[in-house]
């Protein structure tokens, strides 16, 4: 029975994470391949994802802002300056 559960832990944290990569990868393509995207409506869909993130992984701010902040505010600096 505890190995169910456990195993069941670590398959939901498994899809949390699949789930995860899926977000950063859309987010990440939408804000290089949208040409008709603005730098705001840019900004409102990373602010969209990170609370996606979060709600996913609530004590992770940390990690999203070392981690995927950087990525993200480096794709806006390359498209709009």
């Amino acid at each position: 029975m505890v190995f169910d559960d456990r195993e069941h832990l670590i398959q939901e944290e498994k899809k949390k994470i699949r789930r995860l990569r899926v977000l950063v990868d859309l987010t990440t393509n939408v804000l290089y391949q949208d040409a008709a995207l603005t730098r705001e409506e840019a900004q409102q869909l990373v602010w969209g994802a990170e609370k996606a993130i979060l709600k996913m992984f609530p004590d992770k701010q940390q990690t999203f802002d070392i981690v995927l902040r950087p990525r993200f505010e480096r794709i806006l600096r390359e498209r709009w300056g």
